[in-house]
């Protein structure tokens, strides 16, 4: 008479364990997806842009998330860039704030290979 009850649960604690994992299978699922959706696009994002700001020089043309746009007049150590907004105009631009390049200028060894 005493085995019975005992023995009832203990199988009832097994099933539990297993119903709270099941629990969390939906919980990880969404956590994937935001992943593969959100956070891994982003950080690919964030490294072309990393990378784009890394590879300015002198003459390229930028366009900054202020919409000012303009010509690099010189590529400063400490993370910023001076930029010709106008002949004669010149502007201190942090590096990070470069939005996008709209045209590039050539290396100088490259120019120098072509003539």
């Amino acid at each position: 008479m005493f085995a019975t009850p005992a023995f009832a649960q203990a199988a009832g604690g097994a099933g539990g364990a297993a119903g709270a994992f099941a629990q969390f299978v939906p919980l990880i699922l969404i956590f994937g997806i935001m992943y593969f959706l959100l956070i891994r696009p982003q950080q690919k994002k964030v490294k072309d842009h990393r990378a784009m700001v890394e590879q300015l020089r002198r003459g390229d043309t930028v366009v900054t998330q202020g919409g000012i746009i303009g010509k690099v007049a010189k590529v400063r150590e400490d993370g910023e860039l001076e930029v010709e907004i106008a002949e004669g105009v010149k502007v201190r631009v942090v590096r990070a704030t470069i939005a996008s390049v709209v045209s590039k200028t050539e290396p100088a060894a490259a120019a120098a290979n072509t003539n």
